[in-house]
């Protein structure tokens, strides 16, 4: 296993935990479950630690992908800098969400503001976290990257390609 396919197992974690904990979170505000909220707050946190491990393994990626062909070293730029922003955010909410859990076991009264804290920096923080996975799918999934055009060959094959350079081609080919 190589650095790019490590942080490519790993770096999905720091999205995935959010999404479950911000279910999780709504769930027990709803039904006023304690025991929702807290576990909640422990997947915001393990996010925030799996954001630690994601960043950790990007370097070790970069270096093994970017003199790859079809690779950009503008679209590895623009993903490290939404990277950067979505694992500070995560952070702060794995901060915010152990003070909550601090708040939850011991009962104090700032107890059931935190968990709309939680709730509000979660959100924002998914917003980040669908951008910093956009922008690393654009590192080599072409189809994704905007502007993108799918064109199928003569044999059915399909190639992703994209679309400012082929949209003149295809025009010139009609």
């Amino acid at each position: 296993m190589n650095n790019a396919h490590l942080h490519m197992v790993i770096n999905h974690l720091p999205i995935i935990f959010p999404i479950a904990g911000i279910v999780v979170l709504l769930v027990g505000i709803f039904s006023k479950s304690e025991v929702s909220k807290r576990n909640s707050y422990l997947l915001f946190i393990i996010g925030a630690m799996a954001s630690i491990a994601a960043m950790a393994t990007g370097e070790g990626a970069e270096e093994t992908v970017e003199n790859l062909p079809g690779v950009a070293e503008s679209l590895i730029k623009t993903h490290e800098e939404a990277s950067e922003l979505f694992a500070g955010l995560s952070y702060v909410l794995g901060g915010a969400s152990l003070l909550a859990l601090l708040a939850n076991f011991k009962a104090f009264k700032i107890n059931n503001l935190m968990q709309f804290v939680v709730l509000a920096i979660s959100a924002g923080s998914l917003y980040f976290a669908v951008e910093a996975g956009r922008t690393g799918g654009e590192i080599r999934h072409t189809e994704i990257r905007s502007g993108a055009v799918i064109k199928t060959g003569e044999q059915g094959e399909n190639a992703y390609q994209n679309g400012s350079e082929n949209t003149k081609k295809e025009k010139d080919e009609d």
